[in-house]
């Protein structure tokens, strides 16, 4: 199979499809406005340590800074396929450990602001590498621009509407990409299974943040299902970062990029 010549338009319509599809319901099907749960920024983890306020949810983000930090050094020494949408990645891992903190230390609409934006920034950046690998390089920069764009738009927009609606699919699109394009797509590089393990972990995350009480009451206080959340899913991002440290080029066009 030839990696680099351009893949089938039905399979690059089935991608558009897949990856708006969501966006248009959600936007036009749906029809109403989703709301922030009032009850979100109610932690079962309340507890402090150290003189710091929700010390287990702000610990818990630790994890991210090491993975994101980790994942910036490799991208910036090898420099191989979409290694600036793979650095925007790492960069808003990191940086997700620093809006967290922020957002937990005083849970409220106004600082989760800065707890998403970062979030948005490793979505988007995520997206960008995935379709510009698996399409075209030179899709990159335009998409990542773009993606990025769109991901602050989500999150400026719920703030002043109210609005969930764009910010759920800038967070669901990506995953939703992930097991399409390793299927219909080849792959200029190996160990594309680690995505993979990368979405099973993410939404175990999901699942353990939506039981955040019921964890914490099962474990006897020792972890609440929101910081165990934040565990899973630095793993998935983890996964991420050992795909790219062990793949290998499967074809000489990728490994000149």
């Amino acid at each position: 199979m030839d990696y680099s010549s351009p893949s089938r338009p039905a399979r690059r319509a089935g991608l558009v499809i897949l990856v708006l599809g969501p966006l248009a319901w959600l936007l036009f099907g749906h029809g109403e406005p989703i709301p922030q749960d009032r009850g979100y920024h109610v932690f079962a983890d309340g507890r402090s340590c150290l003189g710091i306020p929700n010390f287990g949810n702000i610990s818990s983000n630790l994890l991210f800074l090491l993975v994101g930090v980790a994942g910036i050094r490799h991208c910036w020494r090898q420099r191989h396929g979409a290694w600036r949408s793979w650095l925007v990645f790492f960069a808003g891992v990191a940086l997700v450990f620093f809006g967290s903190a922020w957002y937990h230390r005083a849970p409220n609409d106004h600082t989760l602001v800065w707890d998403r934006l970062p979030m948005t920034m490793a979505f988007m950046s995520l997206f960008a590498a995935l379709v510009s690998e698996h399409l075209e390089a030179r899709l990159e920069a335009r998409l990542l621009a773009s993606a990025l764009a769109v991901g602050v738009f989500s999150v400026f927009w719920w703030q002043w509407s109210g609005d969930l609606r764009i910010y759920i699919w800038v967070q669901g699109a990506p995953l939703l990409a992930i097991p399409y394009l390793i299927v219909a797509f080849p792959g200029r590089y190996d160990r594309r299974h680690y995505l993979l393990y990368g979405v099973g972990l993410y939404a175990l995350a999901k699942v353990a943040e939506l039981y955040d009480h019921e964890i914490y009451a099962a474990t006897a206080t020792a972890i609440s299902g929101h910081s165990a959340k934040h565990l899973l899913a630095a793993l998935a991002v983890f996964c991420v970062l050992r795909m790219l440290q062990t793949r290998q080029s499967l074809t000489p066009v990728a490994s000149s990029q």
